[in-house]
């Protein structure tokens, strides 16, 4: 059987003679015209028309309404969590804890998707390095692009198919293919993959301008914010704290805009959206968009997601994030339901149109790893400063930390959750690097008994469940990976 890399190959080589050329290099690129494989790279136009297909991809049906895009990875972890309830519908599985066995649909598209994309990075790579027709500094600001994306979607590999970085570092991770080739590779290890990845995003952090063509794609400050991501992993906080920094500029005030936080989540236009990705009307024939076609009950979508009443309970009565009733965050679903029923309260935090846009990264999360950086450094005082200047911004009766410690981590971490809440599944996120247990409380539909050990929706401490097994496919294919590759999985 042939090697799934090589039948991405195939696939990107058939879909790039219809990748568009772009607009200028100041204006979001839009698909129109095809771009002919022997000229890809002969301009800087035409190679952005290559980078604008590639961006496309983020976003759209990759194989169902599960399984979209980066979206569709980011809602898959947020409903393992406890934050959110999901009803039988699309992704109640993932919810359920239960959706990672070799055959699975969740399984294979959260190793095929990301490769699927890697492998048309590493097509723009290559077609960038050979060419002798684009000068220098466009040169340098593709290959900045390139590095970081391919970095952006190895993250989401070794997350999904290993163990954590804290946890075991020598464990089995997914291959690393530098090059467009359909030459099979071997399993790496979690180090191995995380000095590939810091390895591009430095290159990429040097390379990148900081414009671009529009929100959808990659500038140093996007190129910093990954990395940022990939320290906090790594608990390199001096290096996560530097990152961090340079992707918001060091200045919360400057980002933030509580005036917009209750606008629906749909527009990247947003000053405190650092990355988003774009719909558009062709790109419209399914209700695929997480988490906006799920949560939001005032829509023609599935509204089968729901909120725990102990997350609700977070939040003051002045939070903008948060309360409950008309202009509010949060609503009841129906006033006949019991506080005790699944359904007693839903989100309106995002609001779902076929033109809705998703949040890849926005700063407040770099708000939020600086402190986080800082306090395990030590320095607590900085600390709770720029946890308090999100703080006050979101709510305007916040009064600055007095904890300490741990305690004040354990604040930092809550905020995290309350303030990324169904962006990008953060509470799963943590709960894997830092190797906490992901308890479920409250009002859950699937909850199980007291949490007790072996409960089938209870991720314990460092529980196998939080990784993903090795798609059945790509051990068929792959003569270098066999089945003892899940043994213990």
């Amino acid at each position: 059987m042939k090697n799934i890399i090589k039948k991405l190959m195939v696939a990107f080589l058939g879909a790039l003679s219809i990748v568009s050329c772009g607009d200028d290099f100041i204006n979001e690129a839009k698909p129109t015209n095809g771009v002919p494989v022997s000229t890809a790279f002969d301009t800087r136009e035409s190679a952005n028309g290559v980078l604008s297909g590639i961006m496309r991809r983020f976003r759209g049906q990759f194989t169902s309404t599960d399984a979209a895009g980066v979206n569709s990875l980011f809602f898959a972890r947020t409903v393992k969590g406890n934050d959110v309830i999901s009803d039988a519908n699309w992704y109640q599985f993932d919810y359920e804890n239960d959706n990672r066995e070799p055959t699975y649909r969740r399984t294979n598209f959260s190793w095929t998707y990301p490769y699927f994309m890697i492998n048309q990075i590493n097509t723009l790579i290559k077609g960038v390095t050979e060419s002798t027709k684009l000068s220098e500094t466009d040169k340098n600001e593709l290959l900045g692009q390139g590095y970081a994306l391919r970095a952006f979607f190895y993250h989401q590999l070794v997350l999904e198919f290993s163990k954590s970085y804290k946890l075991d570092p020598n464990f089995p991770a997914p291959p690393i293919y530098k090059d467009p080739t359909a030459t099979p590779a071997a399993m790496s290890t979690v180090k191995e993959m995380y000095d590939f990845i810091v390895d591009d995003l430095t290159k990429a952090v040097s390379l990148c301008s900081t414009s671009r063509l529009g929100k959808s794609y990659v500038n140093k400050q996007v190129a910093n914010a990954i990395l940022a991501e990939v320290y906090q992993v790594m608990g390199q906080w001096n290096l996560a704290e530097t990152a961090a920094i340079a992707a918001y500029g060091g200045n919360p005030a400057s980002v933030l805009d509580a005036s917009t936080y209750a606008a629906g989540f749909k527009d990247y236009t947003n000053r405190e959206w650092l990355w988003g990705s774009p719909q558009s009307d062709d790109q419209s024939s399914f209700f695929w968009l997480a988490p906006h076609a799920f949560s939001d009950h005032r829509s023609n979508g599935y509204s089968s997601i729901y909120v725990n009443s102990d997350f609700v309970n977070m939040f003051s009565a002045t939070d903008i994030r948060g309360g409950v009733g008309a202009g509010r965050l949060f609503n009841l679903k129906n006033p006949s339901y019991a506080p005790t029923d699944y359904r007693y309260y839903v989100s309106n935090k995002f609001s779902f149109s076929f033109s809705s846009h998703s949040p890849i990264i926005r700063y407040p999360e770099m708000i939020l790893i600086e402190a986080e950086a800082k306090a395990r450094q030590g320095n607590e005082a900085g600390a709770k400063a720029v946890l308090y200047a999100l703080q006050k911004n979101r709510d305007a009766n916040a009064v600055q930390s007095a904890t300490t410690g741990q305690a004040l981590i354990d604040e930092i971490l809550v905020e995290r959750r309350k303030e990324l809440f169904m962006e990008n599944g953060v509470e799963w996120f943590d709960a894997k690097r830092l190797g906490t247990p992901m308890v479920r409380t409250g009002n859950h539909r699937l909850k199980g008994v007291n949490n007790v050990t072996g409960n089938p929706f209870y991720l314990q401490a460092n529980d196998n469940r939080f990784f993903l097994k090795i798609p059945q496919a790509e051990i068929d294919a792959n003569p270098n990976i066999d089945d003892t590759v899940n043994a213990g999985r």
